[in-house]
């Protein structure tokens, strides 16, 4: 069958989706195991090297082998010490918290890109990955958490194995919050969870797609029966996963990690009920927060800045961005230090502060301090500001000030 491509920027093929042909729309199975498909160059990535605050940020691309013999690529964005030393060697270096984080159905790794400035200020490492069957990684199918929750699992052997993570915590969307919940119940040494919009019953959830806008021909309730059979069978015989038996719902009894459930009022999709229902089952420590939007829609910063906060205390580490004794941009400019709320939405920012950002950004370059006031050496991590690599608006500007002399 042809592959339809369609492009994500206009006139640009290095961000694009991948689906078949005309019947794609037709098939319920299309929606639960075979949705578009996300493909992008490696460069989206942005650079291996870059600083925020005074924390000098390097990300190590792995390729993993999952159970079923697949490659999984994966990123690990981490302190440049942590990551070019070795905690077990170098009494000045401590294995730091990590968040894996888990991307919805037809997505990938770039969706964890916006928390990258909020948590490597913080010293917490951020990991994620494609998942089998979707993004760069091998596989034709997904499974919405299935066998997903095998490939975290391989992801959480392969971080504590490198002696440079502590805690663990877990931030899903979708599927990955599923993949999350099914991987908890049988590990539990996870720190934390943020579960954004996970289903609380595939079969529940594809008697609710059937008859949805999401069909291009809504299944009549006469006919619902004989299609959720046809679909159950097709979804066997192409993943090898039964969907009667991926119930999210029987595995909250049996998890105590702290989470924090999360969900959009205007989501269609998965609508809210799901969550709700997982919430009041859930066994563990919980907070349920609903916020604005549909299920694709870009989460609002409070609710970034309390997931992040919530992690902090999970973690027991300190919420305020790590600074050496040289100082930053900000304090240059006469400011104060920024905190974590700042970083999000400073409401002193103004044109001409934005212009002196940039005119000591051209002067002094980014480069840590040397020395006796010599000159940055070759080859220094630069700035990575977020333009073309989808982070959070305010932090294109407002990073500026984060970033050391």
């Amino acid at each position: 069958m042809p592959v339809q491509s369609i492009q994500l920027e206009p006139g640009n093929d290095d961000d694009r989706l991948e689906l078949p042909g005309q019947p794609y729309a037709m098939a319920l199975w299309n929606l639960i195991v075979r949705p578009p498909r996300r493909r992008y160059d490696l460069a989206r990535l942005g650079p291996e090297e870059f600083r925020l605050w005074s924390v000098c940020v390097k990300r190590i691309d792995i390729n993993l082998t999952n159970s079923r013999g697949m490659t999984l690529r994966c990123s690990h964005f981490l302190p440049r010490a942590l990551a070019e030393g070795n905690p077990a060697c170098d009494p000045g270096l401590e294995p730091r918290p990590v968040v894996i984080y888990l991307h919805q159905n037809a997505s990938c790794r770039l969706e964890a890109l916006n928390l990258v400035p909020l948590f490597l200020p913080l010293g917490i490492s951020l990991f994620c990955l494609d998942f089998a069957g979707c993004g760069e990684s091998d596989g034709e199918y997904i499974s919405l958490g299935w066998f997903e929750r095998d490939d975290l699992s391989d992801c959480v052997d392969y971080l504590r194995k490198t002696g440079k993570v502590s805690a663990i915590g877990l931030w899903g969307r979708s599927m990955g919050a599923v993949t999350a919940l099914l991987h908890a119940d049988r590990d539990h040494s996870i720190g934390g969870m943020v579960l954004d919009s996970p289903f609380c019953n595939l079969t529940t959830l594809a008697t609710e797609l059937a008859q949805s806008e999401y069909l291009a021909v809504k299944v009549p309730t006469w006919l619902l029966s004989g299609v959720m059979g046809l679909g159950r069978i097709r979804i066997r015989s192409l993943c090898g996963f039964d969907i009667e038996e991926l119930k999210p719902e029987q595995h909250v009894g049996d998890s105590f990690i702290p989470a924090l459930f999360v969900h959009g009022r205007g989501d269609d999709f998965i609508p809210p009920h799901h969550t709700e229902k997982l919430f009041a089952a859930y066994n563990g420590d919980k907070e349920l927060e609903m916020v604005e939007g549909d299920h694709n829609s870009p989460r609002p910063n409070h609710l970034n800045r309390k997931a992040v906060l919530f992690f902090c205390r999970a973690f027991r580490c300190s919420p305020t961005p790590q600074a050496n004794e040289d100082g930053n941009l900000a304090r240059k400019l006469g400011l104060d230090t920024l905190g974590l709320d700042g970083s999000l939405d400073l409401p002193v920012m103004s044109r001409q502060l934005v212009l002196e950002a940039g005119k000591q950004l051209a002067i002094s370059g980014s480069f840590p301090p040397v020395p006796g006031g010599g000159p940055a050496p070759a080859g220094a991590a630069r700035p990575w500001l977020g333009d073309r690599h989808q982070l959070f608006i305010p932090f294109r500007a407002e990073g500026a000030l984060q970033l050391c002399e």
